[in-house]
């Protein structure tokens, strides 16, 4: 299993939509890297739903549904989990042991991986 971050900006789709919808599209992503992330994603792995813009906060975690994901019309994440306590980047920017994550070092990537040891380090932060 793979770990990943996802980004949507809360006023266009946050988390509260994720879960009344069940399961959601993720749609709309332009950067190369990115869209590589999308594509190397498989069935069960697991993503932290990000707002970004307002927040700028992890406040849920979702799962992959469908694989290899490339921009489709089809919904390919469903909501697992709200998170206990909302991890904001600021939090995530002080721990030294996230200085390598995705998330901080390209802030702007809409779609990240997230590596098992920083997703432990998160999970943890959230008080899961």
């Amino acid at each position: 299993m793979r770990y990943w971050l996802m980004k949507s900006e809360p006023f266009k789709y946050s988390w509260d939509d994720l879960v009344s919808e069940g399961e959601g599209t993720w749609d709309g992503v332009r950067n190369h890297r990115a869209k590589n992330n999308l594509a190397a994603m498989e069935v069960g792995d697991q993503a932290f739903f990000y707002h970004s813009r307002e927040g700028l906060e992890i406040v849920g975690i979702c799962e992959v549904s469908v694989a290899g994901i490339t921009d489709p019309p089809d919904p390919e994440v469903k909501p697992k989990s709200k998170l206990p306590c909302p991890v904001t980047l600021k939090q995530v920017k002080a721990e030294p042991k996230l200085a390598d994550c995705e998330l901080v070092k390209y802030s702007r990537l809409s779609v990240a991986e997230i590596k098992a040891d920083e997703w432990s380090i998160i999970c943890s932060m959230a008080g899961i």
